[in-house]
C-alpha cells in the first residue's frame, strides 16, 4: 500500500475503508460477534457498520465491514486482529 516516489498515495487518511471478512456460515452469530469484537479493539464499530451475507451455497459468510481509518497504523492493526480470528477463512 505503499506509493512509488513522485506518485500520489494510494490512500489518503481520514478515508472510509471497505474489509471483506469470510467465516464458516454454520458460526454465524458468534463469528459477526467475533468480527466485531476485534475490530472494537483497534476502534468503535457498531453493528450498522457491518453488512453479513451468506454464499449461494450457503455454507460461507461474508461480513462487510467498513470503518472510518485515521492512519496507516490502524488499517495495519485493523488487519491483525482479524487474521488472529480461529474461524477466519478468507480476508480481502
Amino acid at each position: 500500500m505503499s506509493s512509488s516516489p513522485g506518485q500520489p498515495p494510494l490512500l489518503e487518511f481520514p478515508c472510509d475503508y471497505q474489509v471483506k471478512i469470510f467465516g464458516p456460515a454454520a458460526a454465524e452469530a458468534g463469528f459477526v460477534a467475533a468480527v466485531q469484537q476485534a475490530a472494537c479493539t483497534v476502534l468503535p464499530v457498531g453493528l450498522d457498520a457491518m453488512r453479513v451475507r451468506k454464499s449461494s451455497q450457503g455454507s460461507y459468510l461474508c461480513v462487510t465491514l467498513v470503518a472510518r481509518l485515521h492512519n496507516r497504523q490502524q488499517l495495519e492493526r485493523l488487519y491483525a486482529a482479524f487474521r488472529a480470528l480461529p474461524q477466519l477463512l478468507y480476508l480481502l
